[in-house]
């Protein structure tokens, strides 16, 4: 008997809608989640793990990999090449395990060509003076920053709606509510037969 492959599920979100907080909460509501782990360039943070939070790689070996075709997508942000590695979602689903993929809404795009059967889930704010108030929240971010980080939310939520291929979208007005929904979309998701 053939083993049933895993489903892939990309998450996209603006930076403040609430995407990471949800992902943590649904990891642990639903067994069998496996997170991607992506590529990068960047410095390891302290406590991070090559291969459990991030695969480091220098750019050079990035820039090889990129020329090998071994990433489903692949950009640069702020001076760091990310990536997510084909062989890492291959393995996964063909174990039958499903995927939580968090991609930004460009990387989706490009994603969609290699795995068109990905479920895409976008996360979005009730609205632009919400998002501004949880990013001032935050404390992390000065104001220039915000101002950055507001107007990517705007053109990346456009778009997303635009040209971003996304069979849900959930408005993070609530986050219990939110993390519910997800929740049972990702569970319905799974358990729906081919």
């Amino acid at each position: 008997m053939e083993k049933n492959k895993g489903k892939i599920f990309v998450f996209s979100a603006p930076s403040g809608a609430g995407k990471t907080t949800i992902l943590n909460k649904l990891k642990a509501a639903v067994p069998n989640l496996v997170y991607s782990i992506s590529a990068t360039t960047r410095k390891p943070r302290p406590g991070e793990i090559d291969g459990k939070h991030y695969f480091f790689m220098s750019v050079e070996e990035f820039k090889r990999k990129i020329d090998q075709k071994a990433f489903a997508e692949w950009a640069v942000v702020h001076e760091n090449y990310y990536g997510t590695p084909r062989s890492f979602i291959d393995s996964t689903v063909e174990q039958g395990s499903h995927i939580i993929m968090d991609i930004d809404v460009f990387g989706k795009k490009q994603f969609d060509k290699l795995y068109p059967e990905a479920i895409g889930i976008l996360i979005v704010p009730p609205s632009m003076e919400e998002l501004e108030r949880r990013l001032r929240g935050r404390k992390s971010n000065d104001d220039q920053d915000i101002r950055v980080r507001l107007k990517n939310a705007t053109t990346e939520i456009e778009f997303a709606s635009t040209q971003g291929k996304y069979e849900y979208t959930i408005i993070n007005d609530d986050l219990s509510r939110a993390v519910d929904d997800v929740i049972k979309l990702v569970t319905s998701e799974i358990n729906k037969t081919v």
